[in-house]
């Protein structure tokens, strides 16, 4: 399984909302200044999490867009979840009524056993240990790089 660079952006970008989260709304362009992505690209990307209840948006001078919940109550499942829609490897994974084998067959244990895994990892991770993650990797950076 290959992550799009929808979740790999959306996730950079919600990573940056929270970090700037209580220092007022951010601006998609700011957001994509910081995070290398164009302007364009992070106008899609926005009303997808705005749709999932991830963001809020903040009209009016200084306007942008803030977390919509708190930091520990959004997960990396969320957010992925958001941009990508169903990440199962496999169809019946999904939906298993789709398939007559499902009850006698060893693949579809196999690739259920790896999507539990996967979900397991992504809703034990809140926005707020990616936070955590984002700042000790930035206070750990040599003066010359801050």
């Amino acid at each position: 399984m290959r992550l799009s660079t929808k979740s790999r952006y959306g996730t950079r970008a919600m990573l940056d909302i929270a970090i700037n989260y209580g220092k007022g709304p951010v601006s998609v362009k700011s957001l994509a200044d910081r995070q290398d992505i164009s302007v364009k690209y992070m106008e899609q990307l926005i009303p997808l999490l705005k749709v999932a209840g991830l963001i809020r948006s903040v009209r009016g001078a200084g306007g942008g867009y803030t977390l919509s919940k708190d930091v520990h109550r959004i997960n990396l499942r969320d957010i992925i979840d958001a941009l990508e829609g169903s990440m199962f490897p496999v169809d019946c994974v999904d939906n298993p009524e789709t398939c007559d084998r499902t009850k006698k067959c060893a693949t579809y244990e196999i690739w259920k056993e790896i999507q539990d895994t996967i979900n397991n990892m992504l809703d034990s991770l809140t926005l707020a240990d990616m936070v955590e993650r984002q700042l000790k990797i930035n206070s750990t950076k040599p003066l010359s790089e801050k």
